[in-house]
């Protein structure tokens, strides 16, 4: 079986849809979690994408999942990969067995910690920037893989400002990154404006927009402030009194997620990415609402 590269689809497709899962946590989910899958491949997916984890906490299940997919769905799958909890020879090695179960599609990240360590440092021998990591995969594996890196539409969190974050951002394109994939935003005018900044300073690669409807007001405000998103006033003021309500949410979520990725669309967004945190129902109304776009 040869495996597609997401690069290659987007010579193909000037639109895309993708969505990104999280590995089961329990081996007696992982048959309603392949009937999730199945069931949104075929809305007409593009790829699909595996998250890794805080510190790189889903490292082996990450990887079996990602070659089940692709084998069972006969899609591009992209496995999520991070520089932290990770030295140089450790990424090496995964690497390798990505390599060796047929996975070309990677997102390098240099991820979240894990939620107790308050100061991050790199493991011994690791790399501390995702830069690096685009670096280390072009330098010892050529164009074998495809390299998606992550994008922050309203700035990262721990960036000076907007200017500075954009320039880390074309540093990871120049090390190899070929594809951006964004954190989710919920203000469309952060994901145009950060297409400006990037076409700017000629960053010119495809820009793919991060979707996460709301599902449950109460964790996107805690995730929100973790991953440092902006939850704009107008949600407190909608979905704040739907907070004990998790069906009102979910239809109201709902809502707005097909006007947010209309809009997107319209404006010229190369596709739409959904975080879908395994759920069915929600992500197909969306997009089955969305299939002119699509």
């Amino acid at each position: 079986m040869r495996v597609q590269k997401i690069t290659d689809i987007f010579k193909e497709k000037e639109v895309t849809l993708s969505f990104e899962f999280f590995p089961p946590k329990k081996e007696s989910q992982l048959n309603h979690f392949f009937n999730v899958v199945r069931e949104l491949v075929n809305l007409g997916a593009d790829f699909i994408s595996v998250t890794y984890g805080a510190g790189g906490s889903t490292r082996e299940k990450t990887m079996e999942i990602t070659t089940e997919l692709q084998t069972r769905f006969n899609i591009p799958t992209i496995h999520h990969i991070t520089c932290v909890g990770h030295s140089q020879q450790d990424l090496i090695d995964i690497l390798d067995k990505m390599k060796a179960n047929e996975i070309v599609n990677i997102l390098a990240l240099r991820g979240d910690p894990p939620r107790n360590v308050k100061v991050w440092t790199p493991a011994l021998n690791g790399l501390e920037y995702a830069y690096q990591l685009c670096d280390l995969v072009s330098r010892s594996y050529g164009d074998y893989f495809s390299c998606g890196v992550a994008g922050f539409p309203e700035g990262h969190p721990e960036a000076p400002n907007k200017e500075i974050d954009v320039k880390h951002l074309k540093n990871k394109i120049e090390h190899g990154g070929e594809f951006i994939i964004t954190q989710l935003f919920y203000d469309n005018r952060d994901y145009f404006d950060y297409v400006t900044r990037l076409r700017n300073i000629n960053v010119n690669n495809r820009i793919i927009p991060g979707i996460l409807p709301v599902f449950n007001f109460k964790n996107l405000k805690n995730f929100c402030a973790f991953c440092g998103a902006t939850v704009p006033q107008h949600f407190h003021n909608i979905f704040g009194p739907l907070e004990d309500d998790l069906k009102a949410t979910e239809k109201k979520g709902i809502e707005i997620a097909i006007r947010q990725s209309t809009e997107l669309l319209e404006g010229g967004a190369p596709g739409l990415h959904f975080y879908t945190l395994n759920k069915l129902d929600p992500i197909k109304e969306i997009v089955v609402k969305l299939r002119e776009f699509l």
